[in-house]
């Protein structure tokens, strides 16, 4: 499998959870969501969907407003919405 920038995979035996893990950091400010196999309807769909999620939060995100060298709050605000809603 190629490797995804921010996104990793999660199969472990041990764990209820398997998916996807959307993680990026951003001028100082972590940003993170799971996407659930079994929500999303399989493998695919969840990458599908971690992957879709990642571009409009990276879109958003390039365009956003620095305060100091870092995001506003109302750009970390939005960005949480964002992957809240995905």
């Amino acid at each position: 499998m190629p490797k995804r920038k921010n996104l990793t995979r999660f199969t472990y035996d041990t764990t209820a959870f398997q998916g996807w893990r959307l993680s990026i950091q951003k001028r100082g400010t972590v940003f993170e969501r799971y996407f659930s196999d079994k929500k999303y309807g399989g493998n695919r769909k969840a990458l599908k969907a971690a992957s879709n999620a990642l571009a409009e939060l990276k879109e958003q995100l390039d365009g956003s407003r620095l305060v100091d060298g870092k995001l506003s709050k109302t750009a970390i605000s939005k960005a949480k919405k964002l992957l809240a809603g995905a």
